[in-house]
């Protein structure tokens, strides 16, 4: 992954999508990589064409078993230079049809997961005073959508907790980055797909205008090799800007394609 020198990475969401991007491309450029996803099929997929790359279950909504298998990456491959966490689930539905349960659990892997995987590599960066972390938030996280009020809301707060972290973390020799993409043409995006997806998703689908996962990736590498804090890849910038300075055009809109 060009602008990302490291010895070992470790990638959520390894699987599929951008996490399998990433993964291999780090591969590609002599890097030991781990990935970590509950796909093990899609973990296998992933690994197949590089010896470098080691899969691994991991259920990142445990805290423990995240502990256990973080470890096993130290032993296995060495010290964790790199983690880019890129898992996540985005179902869609009206919040007046989420339950008290599901609202729990997108948050336990989507939040609490972001969480559980900083914390389990940060100390060792710490320590050696080096260390990059990629987390993956969203722009769905300021731009929000009907229909993915539960998503939209993990995401905010994955936002928020990485942007505080990297600044807490200035001058302690670890880096970290906030990705807040768009829409990408992802098995993610398939979650929102098959569920009650927002119908400006449902368009974006119809007429191909989601981004494409390769070229998120190209801009997310450029963002990190340019040392950005918070990097807004493929139309997610112009969604931001557009949020932030007409909100009540914005959903206007998104509210247009519900009819």
């Amino acid at each position: 992954m060009a602008g990302i020198k490291s010895e070992v990475a470790l990638v959520t969401g390894g699987a599929s999508g951008m996490g399998r991007i990433t993964a291999q491309r780090l591969a590609r450029q002599g890097t030991r990589v781990a990935i970590f996803d509950l796909n093990e099929q899609g973990l296998e997929e992933t690994a197949a064409a590089f010896e470098s790359i080691t899969p691994i279950r991991c259920d990142i909504s445990n805290p423990e078993e995240v502990e256990r298998r973080v470890q096993e990456v130290t032993e296995q491959l060495g010290p964790i230079d790199t983690l880019v966490h890129a898992a996540a689930l985005m179902p869609a539905r009206r919040l007046t049809d989420e339950t008290h349960e599901s609202m729990e659990r997108l948050f336990r892997i989507n939040y609490f997961g972001t969480t559980y995987m900083i914390k389990a590599v940060l100390p060792a960066m710490l320590e050696r005073k080096s260390g990059r972390i990629i987390a993956f938030g969203s722009i769905a996280g300021i731009a929000l959508v009907p229909k993915m009020g539960a998503y939209c809301t993990t995401k905010a707060a994955v936002n928020a907790y990485v942007e505080v972290l990297q600044n807490e973390l200035k001058g302690s020799g670890v880096r970290v980055h906030l990705v807040c993409p768009p829409a990408v043409n992802t098995p993610l995006v398939d979650q929102t797909l098959a569920t009650d997806a927002p119908g400006s998703i449902l368009e974006s689908k119809k007429s191909g205008r989601l981004s494409d996962p390769e070229k998120i990736v190209d801009a997310i590498e450029k963002g990190v090799h340019k040392d950005r804090d918070i990097i807004y890849p493929g139309e997610a910038r112009l969604l931001y800007l557009w949020r932030a300075l007409f909100p009540g055009l914005w959903w206007k809109t998104v509210l247009k394609f519900e009819n």
